[in-house]
């Protein structure tokens, strides 16, 4: 935690069914004196993913749902771009990340938080041009998860919060545990969610939007991850004998579907060297020490997070936290991992602290060689108030530019935190500087001219590669709207 400026912490241990620790360390918030303790929570963001998957697993138990039927059987009106797709996407398919979306495909329409409704989001996927053709590739995606809820609600008649609440977390009796991302801000035993903005870590807004609560939306503690951890491991039983799910539910939720780059570990940390890596239903699976692994990680402004269980030894851990560090999440994990496992151990603070070193020199080289890119002698082609105008974008929607006290203000209008003072950079590029500093997702945005002089197309990505994926810019295609 010292090393990798983490203020709180919550840890769960479980091994042969005993809760080994389930323990809170730090404080909630910087500055103040209130502790983390085994209640306090934490988002666990994109470790939700499995209860979604569970609950689907449930509605199968129940006859309701097939997990190889097609999508539209039970949303009859869900399209995505290529209509053999739609055609052919699965239950099983909503989890896996093999749909041809590229990485954080139509993030934008929830991420920051918009004023786009579930419904809206899941109706504008159809827009979303494919990156990959149909199980051809393994890329990461939120608003699958988020179609995964709505098929839960059409055939429960239940929302997804209501029906997990109360169908998964009442009975494992994770009764500290909510549904919501907004629950974050809520206050009570709440750890404060902490981001290095500027240089210095800080406490940043909670992100509060409940638009994708099926990809990321529960909170926990250490106490309630340690019996979800449990559960997981004795497949679906309870404590006392009866059974959350089956046997061969969990078995489907946790075999691989879609296989992953199985690429090279770390040259810091070569024991995290895999023979497979491959995506379950919310869950990875890979190896560790020739162990089959079953792990998640989880990101939201401030929180970031790590399940990791090894099933053949009944281990499991789950570490949450309210800073944004990676390596400190998985110095913790891989450390209990490799004391359990046995053989020779390995200095995994050394090695992520060496990994977080040469990742910020590389992000630094990065942003450097940005900015010995730039012509600031150049000048844009057309007077600033010719930029000015609304703009579309197929699946997004509109994004407003307009003059203000003589310069250009962007304004993405179903995302109220997406306003920036749009600087030249150079020719017919200028960066947008979103006001908001804590979404740390500064953008180029690119001009197209027609032969006439008038604007054809704008295009956007991030400046920093250190940007969260989520801010998927670079998908967008902005026309002006004559």
């Amino acid at each position: 935690m010292a090393s990798f400026e983490v203020p709180g912490l919550a840890l769960a241990i479980v091994k042969d069914d005993a809760i080994v620790v389930a323990k809170g360390y730090g404080v909630r918030r910087l500055g103040e004196p209130a502790p983390v303790d085994a209640k306090t929570l934490f988002g666990i963001a994109s470790n939700t993913k499995v209860f979604t998957a569970t609950a689907l697993g449930l509605l199968v138990e129940q006859g309701k749902l097939q997990w190889d039927a097609p999508v539209t059987n039970y949303l009859p009106g869900f399209q995505l771009y290529d209509p053999f797709v739609t055609r052919e996407l699965t239950i099983r398919d909503l989890l896996v990340h093999r749909s041809g979306l590229g990485l954080g495909a139509g993030d934008l329409l929830w991420w920051p938080p918009s004023t786009y409704n579930r419904k809206d989001i899941a109706s504008r996927l159809r827009y979303i041009k494919p990156a990959a053709s149909f199980r051809s590739a393994y890329a990461y995606d939120n608003v699958l998860y988020l179609v995964a809820g709505e098929v839960i609600e059409a055939v429960s008649g239940q929302s997804w919060e209501d029906f997990v609440a109360s169908r998964i977390l009442m009975k494992v009796g994770m009764t500290g545990s909510n549904v919501r991302h907004s629950a974050a801000a809520g206050g009570g035993n709440v750890a404060a969610p902490h981001a290095s903005v500027d240089g210095k870590v800080r406490p940043v807004a909670p992100f509060d939007s409940d638009n994708t609560n099926p990809a990321g939306g529960i909170n926990s503690s250490a106490e309630d991850m340690a019996k979800w951890l449990r559960l997981l491991l004795n497949e679906g039983r309870l404590p006392d004998g009866s059974r959350l799910i089956s046997a061969a539910t969990w078995r489907q939720v946790s075999t691989p579907v879609t296989p992953e780059p199985n690429n090279p570990p770390p040259p810091e940390l070569p024991a995290l060297r895999s023979n497979f890596r491959g995506y379950a239903l919310g869950l990875e699976a890979r190896d560790f020490k020739g162990l089959k692994v079953l792990t998640h990680t989880g990101g939201l402004p401030g929180y970031v997070s790590r399940v990791l269980m090894i099933p053949d030894i009944k281990l499991g851990v789950a570490v949450l936290t309210n800073q944004e560090s990676g390596e400190a999440f998985d110095a913790i994990a891989y450390a209990v991992a490799d004391a359990y496992t046995g053989g020779a151990r390995t200095d995994w603070l050394a090695g992520y602290e060496k990994i977080r070193a040469r990742t910020e020199a590389a992000v630094a080289e990065a942003d450097r060689r940005t900015a010995t890119m730039r012509n600031a002698e150049s000048k844009p082609s057309l007077p600033l108030a010719a930029y000015a105008g609304t703009y579309r974008d197929a699946w997004y929607g509109d994004v407003t530019i307009a003059m203000e006290d003589g310069k250009l203000v962007i304004r993405f209008t179903k995302t109220p935190s997406l306003v920036g003072d749009l600087e030249h950079w150079q020719y017919d590029t200028f960066v947008a500087k979103w006001r908001d500093r804590e979404l740390r997702a500064d953008a180029f945005l690119t001009f197209a001219l027609n032969p006439d002089g008038t604007i054809d197309q704008a295009k956007m990505r991030a400046v920093s590669p250190a940007t969260d994926f989520s801010f998927d810019f670079q998908d967008l295609l902005l026309k002006p709207v004559k």
